[in-house]
């Protein structure tokens, strides 16, 4: 080969070798190999915010490579495995301590040949909002929705018991809420809460003023019209109505004070009415004046406000004073002995001509009931059975009282309904023995309880109840509940009387079949109540287990349901407001459990 044959192909060697050691992310030198993952390359390291090692991942080299990153809080370390060609490197980086995501540069580098890796580290927790108001929802309601940012999983807490969360779209970190109608008439404002880590943001949500309870009328003189006003009732028992050693208190029974909370949470149920027992024991001065504790009556105010303000009816009462002939209202020694009645007769007129005064300019939705279950300790079976009926006089006598002492203090107490019982609010006692009161309103209520049969009911003893019922009481069907039902509707109702249920209800059960049990006898009892233009008004006196007396509904701090106390509510909405000719009482009756 001549000099200059020789000189071209030297020269053409070394270009074609130059080519060789050229390339891209995953070079090779001659016969060396140098492998990075592919997906490493394209996708970078990724590290937690909180700082630590990123998931390993394995380098393929004739020898070992180097490692350079670019900034100071994270490095790379690269360590020989098993495998004679197989080199793995980890990823490590300090906490972030900042809000905004941050990026680092690995070189690996092999021989003459690089791949650069991204290295990406999280924010520190970072939560941003973008509506922290939402303003003017409309006072029917709807579905509200708030969108956010943030680095980790968010925690969302709502406040309110008239708004209800689903968190319908996570991966756009959107939260749908549904907000129940307003039927108070003010506005009202509620927050919902978002967390992450110790960063907590708000939103706010204000909602319009309602037109107050709008189902039926309760100003009409038509009866039907005024049970339809009142729906469905729910009793704040064992709360203003509890005592001690002869003292009204509202907590010492163990209910913790109520609040508006509760009361928003009742009316978000679609309960139209509370009533409001209160036991006025110890609340009061002596003869002839029998003032009134200041501080008491402004407690029972703040109550009956908490009920406003949910846009819900009340009833206020005198309530144990009178029970079993123990207190004040001693009905068998006012019976038989005439200047104790006397004396118990202007002592009812102190007390409700306080109570009206105090409440004489709120509107048509608030209603007073005379007294609770007056009777002399026998429940109905006592001295009234055989004293030729002076016992019931006696009582209508204190109803009538009660009629002219409210009447007398004019403003709103001249018009608005007032409810008075009969003895012991017995049904078959009312209707056979209470005279209704001369009222110059004509706006009188008659009020009775129901919890036949009460060993199921109340005390427990039987599980099961109706046509399909095997452990359960010898009486009390629902044969039962349909003629008491109508012969209150023929004795009153369709001779424009209205009738309200003042109480009734069904104590919680520990077990499903007996929970269904449950759920059909209230909705056969408030489906029968609503086709005899009856109110029925629930007892809830908040406690919380299963068996005798256990009548909580719901959670009096929070306005949670207890158990199953969201299903005994909608059945009974459903029955009090279902207005089909698919929906009778015929088909509830063919629903019994089994």
């Amino acid at each position: 080969m001549n000099s200059t044959l020789s000189r071209l192909f030297f020269i053409m060697l070394g270009i074609m070798c130059m080519s060789a050691c050229s390339g891209n992310d995953n070079p090779s030198e001659g016969n060396v190999e140098f492998v990075v993952p592919e997906n490493i390359v394209n996708n970078g390291v990724i590290v937690a915010k909180s700082g630590g090692e990123a998931a390993p991942f394995n380098i393929k080299a004739s020898s070992a490579p180097t490692a350079e990153v670019s900034a100071g809080w994270c490095k790379a370390v690269i360590e020989p495995t098993t495998s004679i060609s197989i080199f793995r490197c980890t990823v490590s980086a300090d906490p972030n301590p900042d809000a905004a995501d941050r990026e680092a540069k690995l070189t690996i580098k092999h021989g003459s040949r690089s791949v650069v890796v991204a290295v990406r580290q999280t924010a520190a927790d970072a939560v941003i909002v973008e509506n922290t108001l939402i303003d003017n929802v409309p006072a029917a309601g709807g579905a509200i929705q708030v969108k956010l940012k943030a680095n980790g999983d968010v925690a969302c807490t709502v406040n309110d018991s008239w708004i209800t969360a689903s968190r319908a779209a996570m991966t756009d970190m959107a939260f749908d809420f549904t907000v129940a109608e307003n039927r108070a008439t003010v506005e009202r404002t509620g927050s919902i809460t978002f967390t992450l880590g110790d960063i907590v943001e708000t939103v706010t949500v204000s909602q319009l003023a309602g037109a107050g309870a709008a189902t039926g009328d309760i100003t009409s003189s038509d009866p039907r019209e005024v049970a339809a006003a009142l729906g469905l009732g729910w009793n704040l028992g064992n709360q203003l109505d509890a005592h001690n050693n002869g003292v009204a208190s509202e907590t010492c029974w163990g209910n913790p004070r109520a609040s508006q909370t509760l009361f928003d949470a009742v009316a978000a149920s679609g309960i139209r009415t509370v009533r409001i027992p209160v036991t006025w024991l110890g609340q009061f001065g002596s003869a002839p004046d029998y003032t009134i504790n200041k501080d008491y009556l402004d407690r029972v105010a703040e109550v009956v406000g908490y009920a406003e303000n949910a846009g819900l009816n009340a009833i206020i009462n005198i309530h144990h004073d009178g029970g079993d002939g123990a207190h004040w209202l001693d009905i068998k020694g006012a019976a038989n002995n005439a200047a104790k009645n006397t004396e118990v007769k202007k002592q009812i007129t102190a007390i409700w001509t306080q109570i009206a005064e105090r409440f004489k300019d709120k509107g048509p939705w608030l209603i007073f009931e005379s007294f609770n279950e007056i009777h002399d300790g026998g429940w109905g079976w006592g001295a009234n059975r055989n004293d030729g009926g002076k016992q019931y006089r006696t009582l209508n006598e204190w109803n009538q009282t009660f009629v002219d002492a409210v009447r007398a203090t004019g403003g709103n107490n001249a018009t608005r309904y007032v409810a008075v019982p009969g003895y012991v609010t017995n049904p078959a006692l009312t209707m056979e023995n209470l005279v209704l009161p001369t009222d110059p309103a004509k706006k009188t209520i008659v009020a009775v309880h129901f919890y036949d049969p009460n060993e199921y009911t109340l005390n427990a003893k039987f599980s099961e109840w109706g046509h399909t019922g095997k452990d359960k009481e010898s009486w009390g069907d629902e044969q039962n509940v349909r003629d008491v039902f109508s012969m209150l509707k023929t004795k009153y109702v369709d001779n424009g009387i209205p009738v309200y249920i003042g109480e009734m209800g069904n104590v919680n059960r520990s077990t499903d079949r007996a929970r269904k049990f449950r759920l059909y006898y209230m909705e056969y009892v408030a489906k029968a109540a609503y086709d005899n233009s009856l109110a029925p008004i629930i007892w809830d006196n908040g406690v919380q287990s299963a068996g005798r007396e256990c009548s909580g509904l719901f959670n009096r701090t929070t306005g949670n349901f207890y158990d199953d106390g969201g299903d005994v509510i909608s059945v009974m909405v459903k029955a009090l407001t279902t207005d089909s000719p698919d929906y009778t009482l015929d088909t509830v009756y063919n629903s019994a459990p089994k």
